[in-house]
């Protein structure tokens, strides 16, 4: 191999190596920093759990709804199915009529599980 081409790389790596050391410092400061100039004061008050500004009432323990998680399992779903579109439509012109054929067949089970939960009545709130 040339010389040159490794003396290419090395400059390359050098800079991800700098960038490494920046940050692994950076980080690691900041939590020396706060750790030494931070409030030390420990109390009843200060270790009691914190929500909006309202003190805690009953348990933390009540029952969701399935339809909530169902929900979110489905945003999830229909959300990363999403993201394969982009790269398909960047593309679009470039792949063709092929290419169309094949998200078609990508999209159709989507959209049979779609119309599975539509039917299923999955979405509707009570």
């Amino acid at each position: 191999m040339d010389t040159s081409v490794i003396e290419n790389i090395r400059l390359d790596y050098f800079s991800i190596l700098v960038q490494f050391i920046l940050v692994v410092g950076f980080v690691g400061g900041t939590f020396i920093l706060t750790h030494i100039l931070g409030p030390k004061r420990k109390g009843t008050q200060k270790l009691q759990s914190f929500e909006c500004g309202l003190d805690s009432i009953g348990s933390a323990r009540l029952p969701f709804s399935v339809k909530y998680f169902l929900a979110a399992i489905l945003f999830v779903l229909f959300d990363i199915e999403i993201i394969f579109f982009y790269p398909w439509a960047i593309n679009f012109r470039e792949l063709g009529y092929d290419g169309l054929l094949k998200m078609i067949i990508f999209i159709t089970p989507f959209l049979l599980g779609y119309y599975y939960v539509i039917k299923k009545g999955a979405l509707k709130w009570d």
